[in-house]
């Protein structure tokens, strides 16, 4: 990757994150909150960072619209027809990476 031109990079690049949202869209049952626990990110910090990506450009961003690119729909109809209510064990397993991760900063 260091030896591709930037351009290409960044195709690539854009490439791999579009695919990313496909893979996510095709998978709805992954919640985010079992993203959080795994990978200690999930849509809604795809969307954040979407947002913070476009205002180190100059460039305004609303959050709403990053998270209806991300989800593929606006926030609300994803959450209606997708979100499953969070078990107790993912609520605990999330508040334990959370602590870790605090213990390790």
């Amino acid at each position: 990757m260091h030896d591709l031109d930037p351009s290409t990079r960044t195709e690539l690049e854009a490439a791999a994150f579009r695919r990313l949202l496909a893979h996510l869209d095709a998978n709805k049952d992954v919640q985010n909150i079992d993203l959080m626990i795994l990978a200690d990110f999930c849509r809604n910090c795809l969307s954040k960072w979407l947002v913070a990506a476009a205002e180190e450009r100059g460039t305004s961003l609303d959050y709403e619209a990053a998270r209806e690119y991300v989800y593929g729909m606006p926030y609300s109809e994803w959450k209606t027809h997708h979100q499953a209510p969070a078990r107790p064990e993912q609520l605990e397993a999330l508040e334990a990476r959370q602590k870790n991760k605090q213990a390790k900063a």
